[in-house]
């Protein structure tokens, strides 16, 4: 494991009565006309290595002190956010990729899904798997954990979409979807999931009555990713077609639901399952691309704020930081990056 700091500090260690008074003056010149800092990081950019592969999925915990990263060396590593960014933790047991991860809302559990066909919980204070979650027939893609009591939903190369209950083994409930379902993700009280898949169509599920509520099309190839606003009016997902767009899920929204459509970033002939994500106001939006770099569009207006360098191979996926302005990015590179915004 190992943590690159890309910004370098002063040298703490120099004397200041070897420097002159003109040393001196240069030096607070310079750093006077470096941009102020915005974060708690320990440099304005952090690069984790450590991973053997592609990491595909990246997450920081509920209260932003850990952040787990995983993929295709079916490990998920955890790492503190702050100071050096130790590893602290790796946790093996999957026999598949990992193809995406996310906490429980008091960040004492991870959950996983894997192309090995099954899920799993993960207590992160003793870090052992303490429950596996087998049902799906094929690639288990796609995860998310409600807010209230800890309900557990899952999309499949299956066609399926699961309900899970975090104290059971088994599924609680099963939506048939007619085609391979690669993004889900609950609604804001947890009484519908969103889904997305190669049908290109976004579906809001009542679970109530196992059946589709809302049908929104717009997108012309597959959607590799969904996520809710902070607010759970809105979702954002994210296309093969080479499209972000954010749909209102009110009850009483007009019948056409899309509301906006950011451009920029890219998806190629790897088919990788890339994801975009919201900033914990709502203000912003971000997602990775294939074509390496990371695109953060301001919400109202659409504007593009930053096209992101710095990873050689394409970016899959991208998560905000909940208390500080901090944009973490996984990457095909086998490498995460933490950089601070303004």
């Amino acid at each position: 494991m190992s943590i690159e700091i890309l910004k370098r500090a002063p040298d703490e260690l120099e004397l200041a009565a070897k420097r002159t008074k003109q040393d001196l003056a240069l030096s607070t010149t310079q750093d006077s006309n470096l941009p102020p800092r915005t974060s708690d990081l320990a440099a304005p950019i952090m690069h984790l290595t450590g991973h053997a592969a592609e990491v595909f999925c990246c997450k920081f915990g509920p209260y932003g002190d850990i952040l787990a990263s995983a993929g295709f060396d079916r490990q998920i590593f955890l790492w503190n956010v702050f100071g050096e960014c130790e590893n602290i933790a790796c946790l093996p047991g999957h026999t598949g990729s990992i193809s995406q991860i996310c906490f429980t809302k008091d960040g004492t559990h991870l959950i996983s899904a894997s192309t090995d066909k099954s899920m799993a919980m993960w207590d992160l204070e003793a870090g052992v798997r303490v429950r596996r979650f087998k049902g799906h027939q094929s690639f288990v893609n796609s995860c998310d954990v409600s807010d209230g009591p800890t309900m557990i939903c899952s999309g499949s190369d299956d066609g399926t979409i699961r309900l899970w209950d975090s104290r059971r083994r088994h599924c609680v409930k099963t939506l048939n979807n007619k085609y391979q379902v690669t993004a889900v993700c609950f609604t804001e009280k947890a009484d519908n999931i969103m889904s997305g898949g190669i049908d290109n169509h976004i579906k809001m599920w009542d679970l109530k009555h196992g059946e589709v509520s809302i049908e929104m099309k717009g997108h012309c190839d597959t959607v590799t990713c969904l996520s809710l606003s902070p607010d759970g009016n809105f979702v954002l997902s994210n296309s093969m077609d080479n499209t972000v767009r954010m749909w209102d899920v009110r009850p009483f929204a007009p019948a056409n639901r899309c509301l906006k459509a950011f451009v920029g970033s890219q998806h190629n002939f790897e088919k990788n399952l890339i994801r975009c994500c919201w900033s914990p106001q709502g203000t912003k939006i971000v997602s990775g691309s294939s074509d390496r770099m990371v695109y953060v569009w301001d919400t109202s207006s659409r504007k593009l704020l930053y096209k992101l360098p710095g990873h050689s191979g394409s970016v899959n996926d991208v998560d905000c930081h909940p208390t500080q302005p901090i944009l973490m990015t996984a990457s095909s590179d086998k490498s995460v990056f933490m950089g601070e915004l303004k």
